[in-house]
């Protein structure tokens, strides 16, 4: 009975059903700059200049994999040149240990897509915010986007994403 009871708990950890049950919502505007950025305003670039605002330099739309997911992903250019991923209209199930990624992988439907995004180049934008709502991540400076083609919300625990947007220009 005890080690029914310790695996029972072990199993609830591992799994946590109950975040099926709980939404977390985010609503974060749209970034305007990072904080103390420098600016390359004045260097002739027009996307770097401060009046310019964000530009979008590639998105996509979110398809599922194994939770139903939608949405829109944004990679956002800001004024100070910086660049920032944005999930807009994000709904997609909670879950243990959930991740967004920018990678390398072609976005596949079904079950062929779910666990593509760790075979070759990743990059984990951090824990996501929630899944619901509107949401920021910041790309770590020299990041270079052209490097990545996709975007996954994935799921560390178990190796496998949510749902994914492949990203074009």
């Amino acid at each position: 009975m005890v080690v029914a009871v310790a695996l029972g708990a072990v199993g609830l950890y591992w799994f946590q059903p109950w975040k099926l049950w709980q939404n977390e919502t985010i609503d974060e505007a749209l970034p305007t700059a990072v904080p103390g950025a420098s600016s390359s305003a004045g260097n002739g670039d027009p996307a770097a200049d401060p009046a310019a605002g964000p530009q979008t330099v590639a998105q996509g739309s979110l398809i599922s994999h194994e939770h139903a997911t939608t949405g829109t992903v944004k990679l956002i250019k800001l004024a100070d040149g910086s660049l920032t991923l944005r999930l807009e209209d994000l709904d997609t199930s909670n879950g243990p240990d959930l991740r967004v990624w920018l990678t390398d992988a072609p976005v596949k439907e079904g079950i062929a897509g779910w666990r593509v995004f760790d075979d070759g180049k990743y990059l984990s934008l951090g824990k996501l915010k929630g899944n619901k709502g509107d949401q920021n991540y910041p790309l770590p400076a020299g990041t270079d986007p052209s490097d990545f083609t996709s975007v996954t919300i994935w799921c560390d625990r178990f190796d496998v994403s949510f749902g994914a947007a492949g990203l074009k220009a």
